[in-house]
């Protein structure tokens, strides 16, 4: 394999790093394991970086400090974080920062293999483009009320606090929620958000 595709998986864990790097050499990737963001920054060769998969919490410079370095620093990859279950805001903030998916722990192989093989495929800067406008037309498909639910996901909110906050039903919000996905066609919270997200962007209102 060129040396154009090594990705970079970095986590504190070494359980959870080498469970990542195994299953992506199982699946005919280049990987290299590094347990901290600055070994990353240090070892990192920007011509040999196909993407980086980093976890968010780690001790020293975290994910989010180090999406804003490698901005910093002029080195632009596509980056993966992997997020403690159910922290949507914190994957929002990634996201903001410039990371282009998230994976809730614990993810299944197939999770992980479809978002670094997306991750892989965006030098297509006319497919981004096309893939914005879709989602910005199924945005436009929401309803008020669909939108103000949306709006409250993107802050981490459970559906019970959402429900308080709308003054409706928390059986109401599922349903909101339900037709939501249904519209994006999110296969996940994960990818509901990275869509959100990234279509705010494009309209420059986030």
């Amino acid at each position: 394999m060129s040396k154009a595709n090594v990705i970079h998986v970095i986590d504190d864990d070494a359980i959870i790093r080498d469970s990542v790097a195994l299953v992506l050499a199982r699946n005919g990737l280049c990987v290299q394991t590094h347990d901290s963001a600055s070994e990353f920054l240090d070892r990192v060769d920007s011509d040999n970086t196909a993407c980086v998969v980093t976890d968010v919490c780690m001790p020293g410079m975290d994910g989010i400090e180090l999406l804003a370095k490698l901005r910093e620093l002029g080195l632009v990859f596509p980056v993966i974080v992997l997020t403690a279950n159910g922290d949507v805001p914190l994957a929002v903030e990634a996201i903001k920062r410039g990371a282009i998916d998230f994976l809730e722990k614990p993810f299944d192989d197939e999770s992980l293999l479809a978002s670094v093989r997306e991750a892989l495929m965006q030098n297509d800067g006319t497919e981004s483009r096309k893939g914005e406008a879709a989602v910005m037309a199924k945005l436009e498909s929401l309803t008020d009320r669909e939108n103000e639910v949306l709006a409250c996901l993107l802050k981490g909110s459970p559906n019970k606090i959402i429900a308080y906050e709308l003054g409706i039903s928390p059986r109401t919000v599922e349903v909101h929620r339900a037709n939501i996905m249904h519209k994006m066609k999110a296969g996940s919270l994960a990818e509901l958000v990275r869509m959100s997200v990234a279509a705010q962007y494009a309209r420059g209102v986030a």
